[in-house]
């Protein structure tokens, strides 16, 4: 009788150029991507500053650099500033429903538009649909959809997981011509509404790089703590 692994083996990826930092040399940790991860298991991972990418599972361990750190909110005890009151009233029109996973034409669709104004020419703007399902709707844990809609008009979308006392935000997309809205800001807003309608503690959103400024805006959601795979611990950012 074959005794079952207990733990998954670990693999380091190739180096390669840093997407976020252009001078710094990138490598993942990565979790066999053979090995059956269950809900207990992603729990543990997500604790310890993994993310997911489609049914990959990874955690930045680049040679040189250690800026990449999993972020994630106290939602109970999140409150609203100035800024965020301006875009939660700016969109007192904007509805959130739930959806379960699956691919969706109107969604692909957004897909395309944002990558090609947000990331053009970059990995992420590809119009494969397949590269597209295998990056956010192919899952091996409790993940769901949720949508904003302006009326009947699609305004964002975001994949989320279900983990151990909160939510991951997987990624999200939205339509870049509402940028007035501050898309991007609302829908991190109803994700933190939505957490704590559940009574969830914490929201995940992915990880922040204090050198990158299209990050910067992960740690105006106060309180937030950042992950130190050294230390294993999660701890407010210093620059807070």
């Amino acid at each position: 009788m074959t005794r079952q692994q207990s733990a998954p083996d670990l693999y380091q990826s190739t180096a390669h150029s840093c997407p976020y930092l252009p001078q710094e040399t990138a490598a993942n940790l990565l979790i066999d991507p053979n090995y059956p991860v269950s809900s207990a298991l992603y729990d543990t991972l997500i604790q310890n500053g993994f993310r997911r990418n489609g049914k990959l599972f990874y955690r930045p361990h680049c040679p040189a650099c250690r800026q990449c750190q999993s972020v994630r909110i106290h939602v109970k005890e999140f409150g609203m500033n100035r800024t965020f009151r301006r875009v939660w009233k700016r969109n007192q029109d904007v509805s959130m429903e739930i959806r379960t996973v699956g691919f969706r034409e109107e969604h692909f669709s957004l897909y395309r538009t944002y990558q090609s104004v947000r990331h053009p020419g970059d990995s992420m703007d590809n119009p494969d649909p397949e590269k597209y399902q295998k990056f956010l709707i192919e899952s091996g844990v409790d993940t769901f959809m949720i949508e904003l809609r302006i009326g009947r008009r699609l305004l964002s979308v975001s994949v989320l997981d279900h983990v151990a006392n909160g939510l991951s935000a997987v990624y999200t997309f939205y339509d870049p011509a509402e940028s007035y809205r501050s898309p991007g800001m609302l829908t991190i807003l109803r994700q933190i509404e939505l957490a704590r309608s559940v009574d969830y503690e914490n929201l995940y959103l992915g990880y922040w790089i204090e050198d990158c400024p299209k990050m910067s805006y992960k740690t105006r959601f106060a309180p937030v703590e950042v992950f130190d795979p050294a230390a294993q611990t999660w701890s407010p950012p210093q620059s807070q």
